[in-house]
This record gives C-alpha cells, structure tokens and sequence, in this order.
C-alpha cells in the first residue's frame, strides 16, 4: 500500500492520557500509525491557546491515525490503557489539572462498541472506578507547532511514560530466527504439564488450565518456539473446559493428522514449524465462523498480551488482535 492510500484508508481516534508530549511519541512508533498530532480536545472555546487550557475545559489530546489493516483499535486501546492511570482524576504522571483527564473521544459510532469493551475489561484489573472520559469528539484543534514531535526536537524533555514498552526487547519475531529447545533438555525446562501435552500428547484437565476462559486480548504462540498460532479474536466460549478457536492466525501453518487413539477417530493438531502437540479440531464450532472448534491445551500456548506485543517481537501481529 503506498502512503498516499495508507493516508486515504486510515482511521482515526483522539487519546488524552496527560502530558501529550509523551502520548504522541508513544503512539507514532506503533506499527500502523500513519499520523500522530498533539493538540486539544473536547473543550468550550475554539481555537485555544496553550496557555488557555486551565479555564477552556480542553483535554491535552493526541490524534490518532491508523491503518486497521497494521493494526486494530482494540489494540491500540491496550497499549493506551498500558500508559494511564485510569482512576487518576485530572491527573496523570506528576501533572495535575482538567487539562490532563484522560479520555477516548470517537466521531465514527462504530468505534464505541470496541471501545465500551474494552473499558468494562479495564475495569475488572481496578477496585477504584474508571474515570477515563469516553465522549464523542467535540472539536480538536492541533497544538502549537514547538509541541508537535517535541521529544524528538528535544531528546531530554519531560515525558511521564515508559517508552520501553514499545522497544523490541529481541527484535521481530520471524520463522528463520525460530530455534526450536533441544528434546532432551525440555524435561528440565518445560512445567511438567506442557512437557506431558507437547512431548506425550497429553491432554491438561478442562477448566483447569490457564486460557480456558481467557478475555484479555492478545495472540497466542507455541511454548516451544514462538511461532503465532491463535488470536483471542477467533477464540470463543465452547463450554468444553479448554480454549476454543474457529481459526488459526492467517499464515499459521499447522499440521493435521488422524488420531485413533483412545478408541476415537479424531484429527489432531500440531503446531507448524515446532510440531508438538497442541489439541485437536472438531466440526462442531460456530456456523457462521466456518464450523471449526480448534480445541487446544493451554500447556501448549504462551500467551502474549496485546499491550506486549511489540515488545516480544510480535509488532506485526497487531492487525489481528480486534
């Protein structure tokens, strides 16, 4: 896609989450983001000034623009949420005041569904309730031109986030860097379950398991090698005690075999490039996701949040996450 239809295809959203020094430069090195622009939001005066903020009721607010096809707003939300204090009320870092509330503002009423979501998940992680405006856009003005990029203009400026969560700690995730363990060391390094199901073709007990009823988005790679197998977006509520998925990630080759064991005649599945064990694949999931259950054991998954993703190599994986 060329950056004239990248800019054409984008969309946007508009995050106050404090200081918008440091939200800007967060968010323009998240794969998929086409602009980032300091500014205000959701005041009641046009035109404000920098200077104004503490009587025009304006929120300090980053605009957003993003290609969904690199990443989705469900993720971005993740790493928002990953960077405030959503109980902090008008404060955020060490700055205190109305300019610095946090907020979502949207102008497309498809985005709130995905957004009030997301919230209600936030919610779960806080005894405090969240306080974190979700509003339509109420007019936004870009910020004067020394804000804009101002930790790049200025490397030592002020800035109350981690910027550490969006550095690859090892660099991408790719198939020609895959190693997989050495077999007979796995006794020693895998949890005895994971060693059961990946190396004996074990089965973990249903509703015991770490993923059976997982809500947090993110994707889900194999234990042993890394590879993205399973998007929480495909992942749904079987009642059988162990994840369930309609589909794998687009690209994930898995392997299927016929398995007669246990006096069943089943279709087993593996993993592509670490071929171990992971579960089987049924005929009875959702119609209208195409009929499949991959039902797969935890012990064979490693999950990686979406708020994690870029830092563990899996940048490129962000478009699935919605």
């Amino acid at each position: 896609m060329d950056e004239q239809n990248k800019t054409s295809d984008a969309r946007k959203i508009w995050l106050a989450g404090g200081c918008f020094w440091g939200v800007e430069a967060f968010f323009r090195h998240i794969p998929g983001i086409v602009h980032a622009t300091a500014g205000y939001a959701n005041g009641h005066t046009e035109h404000p000034r920098y200077e104004e903020l503490s009587v025009t009721g304006h929120a300090e607010t980053v605009e957003v623009q993003y290609d969904p096809e690199q990443v989705s707003l469900t993720a971005l939300l993740c790493f928002f949420f990953r960077i405030i204090d959503p109980t902090a009320y008008h404060r955020q870092g060490g700055d205190v005041g109305n300019q610095y509330r946090s907020g979502i503002y949207y102008r497309d009423e498809v985005d709130l569904p995905v957004i009030q979501k997301t919230v209600a998940r936030e919610q779960h992680k806080y005894k405090q309730r969240i306080v974190t405006e979700v509003e339509p856009l109420n007019g936004f003005y870009p910020a004067e031109s020394y804000h804009q990029q101002y930790l790049e203009k200025n490397p030592g400026g002020y800035c109350h986030i981690d910027m550490s969560l969006i550095v690859p700690a090892h660099g991408e995730w790719k198939p020609e860097n895959m190693q997989a363990p050495v077999k007979e060391t796995l006794r020693q390094t895998l949890p005895a379950m994971s060693y059961t199901v990946t190396q004996e073709n074990g089965t973990e007990p249903p509703f015991q398991n770490a993923y059976w009823d997982n809500e947090e988005p993110g994707i889900y790679v194999d234990i042993l090698t890394g590879e993205p197998l399973f998007a929480t977006t495909d992942q749904f509520a079987s009642g059988c005690g162990w994840p369930s998925f309609t589909r794998p990630i687009s690209g994930a080759n898995l392997q299927e075999k016929t398995d007669t064991s246990h006096g069943m005649l089943r279709t087993e599945v593996k993993s592509g490039k670490g071929s171990v064990h992971l579960g089987h694949v049924f005929d009875d999931g959702p119609k209208e996701d195409g009929g499949l259950r991959y039902c797969i054991n935890s012990a064979a998954l490693r999950f990686v949040p979406c708020a994690e993703m870029i830092r563990l190599g899996y940048g490129a994986y962000l478009h699935v996450v919605r």
